[in-house]
């Protein structure tokens, strides 16, 4: 991988060309091979009726993990199959971090654990994510 490839660089690129993930304020804490570290506030306009975090923006910020962890060897790859448990609600001003970790890297095939965690270290929800990993390279 080329000093211009690097994942971080890769986070960065996708970053700045994801308009959703930008609004929701999505910030790069760190990028590794085949991991990432995202964070971002939660605001009034994500919350639903309850005043509780709209489980699609959890779902979003889980989702950008998984793109950016897999994205980061540096080859397009798409969502295939994603599944999320809530297990403890958020607010508005909570701290979200999303932490998206590789278990299985195939030619075609990528596995990963995403866990999202309050400004106090309580989890508040799982995903696991299966990418498909096309044939075109990341264009930076």
């Amino acid at each position: 991988m080329s000093e211009k490839h690097t994942p971080l660089a890769i986070a960065r690129h996708m970053l700045e060309n994801d308009a959703f993930s930008r609004w929701m304020g999505v910030e790069i804490v760190e990028a590794d091979a085949g991991k990432s570290l995202l964070k971002m506030e939660i605001r009034d306009n994500m919350t639903n009726g309850f005043g509780v975090t709209h489980g699609g923006i959890i779902f979003a910020l889980a989702d950008s993990a998984l793109a950016f962890a897999a994205g980061s060897h540096g080859i397009v790859s798409l969502a295939l199959d994603n599944k999320i448990s809530y297990v403890k609600p958020s607010h508005t001003g909570d701290l979200l971090t999303a932490k998206a970790v590789e278990e299985h890297l195939g030619r075609q095939i990528g596995v990963y654990n995403i866990t999202i965690t309050n400004q106090a270290g309580k989890t508040t929800a799982l995903m696991r994510g299966t990418v498909f990993r096309t044939n075109t390279q990341v264009e930076l």
